[in-house]
Parts: C-alpha cells; sequence; structure tokens
C-alpha cells in the first residue's frame, strides 16, 4: 500500500521558506495571500490490512519523518501504480 505524507511546519512556527517565496511572488506582481512551504513523503509498506498499514506509516512518521514541535502532518492513502 502506497501512502503520502505531507509535513508543514505549525501555524505559530515562523516558516522562513513560506515567507521568502510569498515575497518574490509579490514582488512579481503574483496575487498570493498566504504561502507555506514543507515537505511531502511517499512510502509504500507491505500490509494488506489498511488499517495496519496506516497505523505503521504513522509509526513511521512519528518516528522519523517529522518533529512533533515545529511541525504537523497528515497521511493520505495513494493509489497503486501498476507496472
Amino acid at each position: 500500500m502506497r501512502f503520502g505524507i505531507q509535513i508543514l511546519p505549525r501555524e505559530v512556527i515562523l516558516d522562513t521558506q513560506g515567507r521568502a517565496v510569498e515575497q518574490i511572488l509579490l514582488a512579481n506582481k503574483m496575487q498570493i495571500s498566504h504561502c507555506r512551504v514543507g515537505r511531502y513523503v511517499e512510502v509504500e509498506v507491505p500490509f494488506k490490512n489498511e488499517a495496519e498499514a496506516l497505523k505503521e506509516v504513522q509509526k513511521m512518521t512519528e518516528f522519523v519523518l517529522v518533529n512533533p514541535l515545529i511541525e504537523v502532518y497528515k497521511v493520505s492513502r495513494l493509489p497503486e501504480v501498476n507496472p
């Protein structure tokens, strides 16, 4: 099963990358009200049961992919890729 993990800075954390992108876009006359920059990770796990797979992905995400003090995350199930 494939999952995508979206990781963003918490709202209370100063997002310097997001601010830099926002300022560049505004300086180039592009309309934007807010910008946040984060990370996106895709993982594939060898489970047949979706609940077990999701539990494992959340476990690995909290173990190594995010810093819960400054980041939040969202896990989404992705469609399977047919070779």
